[in-house]
């Protein structure tokens, strides 16, 4: 009888110097180091628009100065099915890190039985409890490197749901602003047509008394219905709006219907828009830090594959006790352990482990240039956003004069017209010029807001407040053992 305390002191002997070794083993494969690319040192399309100052990222939709807009903003970060998608995912990515660490802790089963035994005429009792233990030594880093990737994966699923909040957040922001643009172009072509069927009935009028043609009255009336034609595609266009902002905030498509019906004003950004330095977009856009943080998770794979190529050791242990009641289990008992190494070593394998690592060594360069073509790709979104912006302002202060200008014209010919001293052809022109002016500025005027939109997204700002995705989309219930039950559909 082997006195089980004495058993416990001497597994600890082996024990403790073996764990020494695992502490100090070591890494193979490349450590990961944040790659440093040259970057411009300004935008190059910088003006008075864009002063280079540091960019105003958190809540930039809030400087449109609408309400209405802001609260959608709200209720799509809370209520959209993408965002829930990367919040699931965050989850994921969060249990396969804890699932992975895991391999670096031992692991530890235990197990008892019982059984009644007849032997030489005498039945007896025979009661066993024991452990098993496991662990591998992780000699070359290959469970550490394991551990090291899920990290970064982590990471990377993070700045996924970030990047899905931008997104989501400029697509509410542009599909508002082309709402409310329908809504003023609709009320211009109905102001306009109303305008125009004016102009047919007097020239009616005028032809009922001998003073105009019929050419004249034709000419309106077609005029007028030219313009009206104009309403269907724009209310289909708006309709096709509302119906997305209704869908991004996790709504059936025409539950908005109602609560935007009522016109409102285009939303005007404040101006003008600091943009940063280049760099900064390293840190601020989440879709080239995602890129980054994958680019570091190929790295660590390396030295997963690389490991493999190497020796592993195992150490494994097991502790029973035997007795014939359960009382005695812990004091009077029979007690066998065994503990001890395990070595297994890589001979040959045709080459497979070492065209892993080389499978491993191409992923990270594949990342490494999808990193490096993220980060061009953003200088270019933010470069053609700057000049987008600058220019549509331009155009629009040109169009403001424009409009303005037809306008006096309109006014003109048709006191003219109505005193007798001019043709109908300059009315009619008149009012198609007037009416194109007004309707190209205000395209322009959902440009410049767009545009905004655009750039705010191409510096990265997005979603900055606090985003829990801790909470499960569907929550089960009654988990727990169970008898099975017949399934229904």
């Amino acid at each position: 009888m082997v006195n089980s305390s004495t058993s416990l002191r001497r597994a600890a002997g082996i024990f403790i110097p073996l764990l020494g070794l695992l502490l100090s083993g070591c890494a193979v494969g490349p450590d990961y180091m944040v790659p440093r690319l040259a970057l411009p040192a300004s935008w190059s399309s910088s003006g008075a628009e864009t002063p280079v100052r540091p960019a105003e990222l958190a809540r930039w939709w809030e400087r449109l100065g609408d309400q209405e807009l802001n609260a959608l903003v709200e209720e799509a970060v809370a209520g959209n099915l993408d965002v829930a998608s990367a919040k699931a995912a965050v989850r994921e990515a969060r249990a396969s890190e804890r699932q992975t660490r895991a391999s670096l802790l031992p692991s530890v089963d235990g197990s008892s039985s019982a059984s009644r035994q007849k032997s030489q005429g005498e039945v007896g009792n025979q009661f066993k409890g024991g452990f098993d233990a496991s662990w591998e030594l992780d000699l070359f880093g290959g469970n550490a490197r394991s551990a090291e990737a899920a990290r970064y994966a982590t990471q990377a699923a993070d700045e996924e749901l970030r990047a899905t909040l931008l997104t989501l957040v400029g697509d509410v922001a542009s599909n508002y602003v082309a709402a409310r643009g329908y809504q003023a172009r609709m009320a211009l072509a109905r102001q306009t047509a109303a305008s125009q069927r004016e102009t047919a009935e007097l020239t009616r009028k005028k032809f009922e008394a001998g003073s105009a043609s019929a050419v004249d009255v034709s000419n309106a009336e077609g005029q007028a219905a030219s313009t009206e034609a104009n309403l269907p595609d724009l209310t289909t266009a708006y309709a096709e709006a509302v119906h997305r902002l209704a869908v991004l905030t996790g709504r059936a498509p025409a539950e908005l219907d109602a609560r935007l019906n009522k016109r409102g004003p285009i939303p005007r950004p404040r101006k003008p828009v600091p943009t940063g330095l280049p760099a900064d977009l390293l840190v601020n856009r989440p879709d080239v830090r995602e890129a980054e943080r994958q680019y570091a998770q190929a790295t660590a794979k390396i030295g997963v594959a690389a490991a493999n190529r190497y020796p592993s050791v195992s150490l494994s242990g097991a502790l029973d006790t035997t007795a014939s009641k359960v009382g005695d289990l812990g004091k009077s008992s029979s007690i066998s352990w065994s503990f001890g190494p395990s070595l297994s070593v890589p001979i040959f394998n045709g080459g497979e482990l070492a065209a892993a690592q080389e499978v491993a060594e191409a992923s990270r360069d594949q990342y490494f240039v999808a990193y490096k073509a993220a980060v061009l790709g953003a200088l270019e979104d933010v470069e053609n956003a700057i000049v987008a912006y600058r220019q549509e302002r331009v155009k629009n202060t040109k169009l403001a004069a424009s409009a303005q200008s037809y306008r006096r014209a309109a006014e003109l010919a048709r006191s003219l017209y109505e005193s007798g001293s001019s043709s109908f052809l300059d009315v009619l022109d008149a009012e198609r010029s007037l009416y194109s002016a007004e309707d190209s500025l205000l395209t322009s005027t959902v440009a410049i807001a767009d545009n905004y939109i655009t750039l705010n997204k191409a510096l990265g700002g997005g979603w900055d407040g606090i985003v829990d995705a801790s909470k499960p989309e569907v929550v089960d219930t009654n988990t727990g053992p169970r008898l099975r039950t017949a399934s229904t559909n």
